[in-house]
C-alpha cells in the first residue's frame, strides 16, 4: 500500500511536472523573444535577490508543514491556518525594507539604477507566494499530488496569457517597465492557484477567525524544523544573490563594459542554466513524493524502508539524467536553437553538463535528509559549500573573468552532492547496520 501510494505520487508529479516544464519553457521563449538577450540580463539580475526574498518569506514553513501533516499527530488545520498572520506580518516587514533600500541595492550593488522599482515590485509578490507554498505543504504531507499538480499548471497557464497579452503593451514604455509587469503578473497566478488549492481543500477546513489564532505549540514545532531547514536555504539565496553583486564588482574594475557583464550573466542564467535545469523537473517531482515517505518511515523507525525508498529514488534520476547529460554535451546547439532561437551559450553548457548529472541526484539527497530530520546538517553542509563558492568565484572571476561563475557553480555541485550522500550513507548505517 505505501509503495503504491509513492508510486502514484510520483507519477502524479511526474506528469504534472512536465506539462508545467513545458508551459515554463513557453513562458521563457514568449518572454525571451519579446525582452531580448538585455531585457533578460536585467531580469536575471533581480532574480537572486527574488529568490532570496522568497527564503526569507516563508522562513521554511512548507517544509515543517509537509513534515508535521506526514507524522498525522496534529491539528492540520489549525497547523496551516494560524501560520498565515506570521507570514504576513514577516513579509509586511520585507516589503518596508525593500521600499527604503531598493534604490541602494539598484545603484550601489547591482549598478543598475533603473532596477530600483523592479526590486520594489519583488516585494509585493511575496504574501501571495507565501500562502500558496503552505496549502500546497498540506497536500504534500497528506500524499494528496493532484491539487498542487493542478494549481501549477493552472498558474503557469494564467501567467503565459498575461504575459503575451501585457508585456507588449508595458515595452512600448520601456524594457524596465516590460520587466516590471512581468514581476508582477506572478500576483495574478498566484492568487489563481490560491483559489485552486482552497478549493481542493476538506469540507472540515472551513475556515473561522480562532483557526487564524497560531497555537503555540504548533507553532514551536514549525519553527524547530523551519528555522534549521530555511537557514540552509538562506544561506544559498545569499550566495546566489552576492554573485551578481561579485561579479559585476570585479568584472567592471577588471575592464569590462556593464553591458558585456548583463549580456553574458543573462545568457548564462537565462539560457544556460534553465536549459541545464530541465531533467531537474523529474527529479523534483521523485523528492517531493519522497519527502513525507522518508519522514513518516524515519519517525517510526522504520530505517531499512526509508533506506530502501532513497535507493531508487537516486538511479532512476541517474537514468534520466544521463541521456540529458549526453544530448548536452554533444549537440547542445539543438536545444538551445530550439527552445530559445539561439546558440549562445554553447561552450558554457558543454563545460557545466557533466556536473550537473551529480546535480540531478541532489535534491533527492536533500529531502531526504529534510525527511529525516536533519536539517542542521544540510545547512553546515550548504554553509561550507557557501563559503568556498564564494572564495572560487571572487578568485576565478579575476583571473578569468565570467568563467569564474562556471568553475564556481561546477564546484558547488560536485561538493554538496558527494558530502550529502556520505552523510546519508554513514548515518543510515549506523541506524541499521
Amino acid at each position: 500500500m505505501k509503495n503504491n501510494k509513492f508510486i502514484k505520487s510520483t507519477i502524479i508529479l511526474l506528469v504534472g511536472g512536465f506539462i508545467t516544464k513545458i508551459l515554463g519553457m513557453i513562458i521563457k521563449i514568449v518572454m525571451t523573444r519579446l525582452i531580448g538577450p538585455n531585457g533578460i540580463g536585467l531580469y536575471m539580475l533581480v532574480m537572486p535577490t527574488f529568490m532570496l526574498l522568497i527564503t526569507i518569506a516563508q522562513l521554511g514553513f512548507p517544509i515543517a508543514i509537509s513534515k508535521l501533516v506526514a507524522e498525522n499527530n496534529h491539528n492540520n488545520k489549525n497547523l496551516v491556518l494560524g501560520l498565515i498572520p506570521i507570514s504576513m506580518i514577516l513579509n509586511i516587514i520585507i516589503i518596508v525594507f525593500m521600499i527604503i533600500f531598493a534604490p541602494f541595492l539598484a545603484k550601489n550593488l547591482l549598478h543598475e539604477p533603473s532596477l530600483n522599482k523592479a526590486l520594489i515590485s519583488i516585494s509585493l509578490v511575496l504574501p501571495f507566494i507565501s500562502i500558496s507554498s503552505m496549502l500546497r505543504s498540506y497536500f504534500f504531507g497528506k500524499q494528496n499530488m493532484l491539487p498542487h499538480v493542478i494549481s501549477n499548471i493552472t498558474e503557469d497557464v494564467i501567467r503565459l496569457i498575461t504575459i503575451i497579452i501585457g508585456v507588449p503593451i508595458f515595452l512600448k514604455s520601456g524594457t524596465i517597465n516590460a520587466i516590471i509587469f512581468i514581476i508582477l503578473s506572478n500576483i495574478i497566478s498566484e492568487l489563481t492557484s490560491i483559489l485552486v488549492l482552497f478549493l481542493f481543500l476538506p469540507k472540515k477546513f472551513k475556515i473561522s477567525k480562532k483557526d487564524l489564532v497560531p497555537n503555540k505549540n504548533n507553532v514551536k514545532k514549525v519553527l524547530d524544523i523551519s528555522i534549521p531547514s530555511t537557514s540552509s536555504r538562506i544561506i544559498g539565496s545569499i550566495t546566489s544573490f552576492l554573485e551578481p553583486i561579485i561579479l559585476s564588482f570585479i568584472l567592471i574594475n577588471n575592464g569590462y563594459n556593464n553591458n558585456y557583464f548583463i549580456r553574458e550573466y543573462g545568457i548564462i542564467t537565462g539560457y544556460v542554466m534553465p536549459l541545464l535545469l530541465l531533467p531537474s523537473f523529474f527529479t523534483s517531482a521523485i523528492s517531493q513524493a519522497l519527502l513525507p515517505i522518508v519522514s513518516k518511515s524515519y519517525s517510526n523507525r522504520n530505517y531499512k524502508y526509508t533506506k530502501n525508498k532513497i535507493k531508487p529514488g537516486i538511479t532512476l534520476s541517474l537514468l534520466i539524467g544521463i541521456p540529458v547529460t549526453i544530448i548536452f554535451e554533444l549537440l547542445p546547439h539543438i536545444p538551445l536553437k530550439l527552445i530559445y532561437d539561439t546558440t549562445e551559450g554553447i561552450t558554457y553548457i558543454r563545460i557545466l553538463a557533466p556536473f550537473f548529472l551529480l546535480y540531478y541526484i541532489e535534491s533527492i539527497l536533500i529531502s531526504s535528509i529534510q525527511g529525516m530530520g536533519k536539517a542542521k546538517e544540510a545547512m553546515k553542509i550548504t554553509l561550507q559549500s557557501a563559503i568556498i563558492k564564494i572564495i572560487i568565484l571572487i578568485g576565478c572571476s579575476y583571473l578569468f573573468g565570467i568563467m569564474g561563475l562556471i568553475i564556481s557553480l561546477a564546484f558547488n555541485i560536485v561538493f554538496v552532492t558527494i558530502k550529502d550522500y556520505i552523510y546519508i550513507k554513514k548515518f543510515l548505517k549506523e541506524k541499521n547496520p
